[in-house]
């Protein structure tokens, strides 16, 4: 069986590797480098810059820890580029060996649909080659979506993408958007040293998150220095001088505020423009790609996975959708789940959630209570000198099923897995409960949160 994989970031590769193991011919095409955005442009080099700008928080903070730093702590951007061009030629690399220990066959160059069978693939050179396919996987990706602001194209403004490759540290930057990336963008930048200004439409920052703890973490946010403007709508950048300055409204007020880089991040939008999927007859959906649970479009062989189907524009979706589709090009039955899919955000404290917030609860008529366990009161919090934020679970009140888990603290993105689990399997406050927790670990936490469901926490007075 012949699969084509068009994409090879981390939904691709992953489908092109599982359809090697599962008996198919697979054959990967890639117009850039292997990993896509996530590898490249997203979740790894951010993670490198914040990584070092939380080590150089610590670095400043150690004295409380007994540590005593006596010359000045200083950021070396040049090197801290080079580290994250390291781990992520590392890992791009560990991707490429992957692939040819599961003899999947890459070609770099562009695809694009000829009718439902076929796809020719243009490469640097200008040369192009067809490749007939029984399956394909859509993994093309997205881009960054830059509305039409007046301003968008002057020196200066730059998306997600550029602001991981700056020449220097700005000492000012206005980010238009209050989501995941402009957040986490916010968070590096500040710590870092820039003046930073986040301008949001909506209400509230982090769109999707629990509303308690989004207004939490924007608090804290506030008090390290990081300024936020909701209810805003951004109306032109100009320059000035040295400057850009960005216009934007509040309420029926007109202000602006200059900076020296202005990042727009608004979200993404999928890259599928040049696939010529017009000749598959594939259905577009407010210009993504459509797909069933299976991963399947309307059109019988052609499966899409990943940020082109805007279903949820995560890496680990990607993933999965990944295997969910080669599965069932091999035969099986395999449906995507999305309701137990973990979300993180990653800032200091870093931010976790998986399953219902309590807004979606009350939504769906759900008669849940709520259980919070402040990391305050966790030893391992208090031996990290790190003990801002809680767990938060809310359960159904006749069964006890653990509906939602939301974690803002120190390690939120790695305990946040258990609580995935949790939801994967249905659990209840009773098995987690029962689950000996190691001790001392932050994740003691999640059994605590579950006890104060009840009232019955162990390490805190109940209320």
């Amino acid at each position: 069986m012949k699969l084509v994989v068009i994409g090879g970031g981390p939904g691709g590769y992953v489908a092109a590797i599982r359809g090697a193991q599962l008996g198919a011919e697979v054959t990967l095409i890639e117009k850039e480098k292997l990993g896509g955005t996530c590898l490249n442009m997203g979740c790894i080099p951010t993670k490198v810059l914040l990584h070092s700008s939380e080590l150089l928080n610590e670095i400043k903070e150690a004295k409380i820890l007994g540590i005593e730093v006596n010359n000045e702590v200083k950021v070396n951007w040049p090197q801290l580029q080079n580290r994250k061009n390291t781990v992520v030629n590392t890992l791009v690399s560990g991707v490429s060996t992957l692939l040819e220990h599961n003899k999947v066959k890459v070609i770099n160059g562009t695809a694009a649909f000829e009718g439902k069978s076929s796809i020719k693939v243009t490469k640097d050179q200008g040369e192009s080659e067809n490749i007939q396919f029984d399956n394909v996987i859509i993994s093309s990706g997205s881009v960054p979506f830059i509305p039409p602001i007046k301003g968008k194209e002057l020196e200066g403004v730059i998306d997600s993408t550029g602001a991981l490759s700056l020449d220097s540290i700005p000492k000012s930057m206005v980010i238009i958007g209050g989501g995941v990336i402009g957040i986490e963008f916010a968070n590096i930048f500040n710590s870092l040293g820039c003046k930073v200004t986040v301008i949001e439409m909506l209400p509230f920052i982090l769109p999707p998150v629990d509303r308690e703890i989004s207004e939490i973490l924007k608090e804290k946010l506030k008090k390290d220095g990081i300024d936020i403007y909701n209810n805003c709508k951004v109306t032109k950048i100009e320059n000035n001088n040295e400057n850009l300055k960005v216009s934007f409204e509040e309420d029926n007020s007109k202000l602006n505020i200059e900076a020296q880089k202005v990042l727009i991040a608004v979200g993404r939008r999928a890259n599928i423009s040049n696939l010529n999927l017009e000749s598959t007859g594939v259905y577009i959906e407010k210009g993504y790609i459509w797909v069933n649970d299976n991963m399947e479009t309307n059109i019988k062989g052609i499966y899409a996975i990943g940020d082109c189907t805007g279903k949820n524009m995560l890496a680990h979706v990607a993933s999965d959708q990944g295997i969910i589709a080669v599965e069932n090009i091999m035969g099986k039955n395999k449906k995507m789940d999305y309701k137990t899919v973990p979300a993180c955000v990653y800032t200091k404290p870093e931010l976790a959630s998986v399953g219902l917030t309590e807004e979606q609860a009350k939504e769906k008529g759900i008669d849940y209570k709520v259980g919070k366990f402040p990391l305050i009161y966790n030893g391992k919090s208090l031996i990290m000198n790190d003990t801002e934020g809680f767990i938060k679970i809310i359960a159904d009140k006749k069964y006890e099923e653990v509906l939602g888990v939301h974690i803002l603290g120190p390690r939120a993105t790695d305990l946040i897995t258990e609580a995935a689990l949790a939801l994967r399997l249905e659990a209840t406050l009773e098995e987690i409960i029962t689950t000996v927790h190691a001790h001392p670990t932050i994740g003691e936490a999640m059994k605590e949160a579950s006890l104060a469901v009840n009232k019955e926490a162990i390490h805190m007075v109940n209320k």
